[in-house]
């Protein structure tokens, strides 16, 4: 059984995204988030052109650290579990969560581990986002085990934190 991971990270938009289209984006996307029902199809699909638009946008380092210390954490975890691991966004970037399980899936994989940066309970792309584009996965592959493993024991989280003062004391 080929297991593989998905490394569930927030995502951030690019720097040298548009600066028009960006106010554009947030203020529409605030608007839907607000109340999804008062937007217009035309408000809506342009909403939709210009996330595309931003997941596609070219990245590089220096216009998307984010981007590039996502893919660095990745790369780590796959070396210290020698399991395949594959980044995907909540927002900004591509592939999408629900996308990079897809291609997995296409790869061959048999069991599938979600799992984020995201500490803190209490936020929605943890414990609401995340989990729903799970759900949708499930529904597509209802013969693949999809296990998101989240929320992290806190004491866990400490200790590890812990590790990381000693590291300067």
């Amino acid at each position: 059984m080929k297991e593989a991971i998905i490394l569930a990270m927030h995502g951030a938009p690019p720097n040298d995204f548009p600066s028009e289209e960006m106010e554009e984006f947030f203020r529409l996307h605030s608007q839907h988030e607000a109340s999804p029902e008062r937007l217009s199809e035309e408000a809506e699909s342009r909403l939709h052109v210009l996330e595309k638009k931003m997941r596609e946008w070219p990245r590089n380092a220096s216009n998307d650290p984010y981007f590039y210390g996502s893919l660095d954490i990745a790369e780590q975890l796959r070396k210290v579990t020698d399991k395949s691991v594959t980044v995907g966004f909540n927002e900004f970037c591509s592939p999408t969560i629900l996308e990079a399980i897809e291609q997995i899936i296409k790869e061959g994989a048999k069991k599938i581990i979600v799992l984020t940066t995201m500490l803190t309970r209490g936020g929605n792309h943890s414990e609401k986002d995340i989990p729903k584009e799970i759900s949708k996965a499930k529904k597509r592959f209802p013969k693949v085990p999809i296990t998101y493993l989240w929320p992290y024991d806190s004491l866990s989280i400490a200790e590890f934190l812990s590790q990381e003062i000693k590291k300067i004391i």
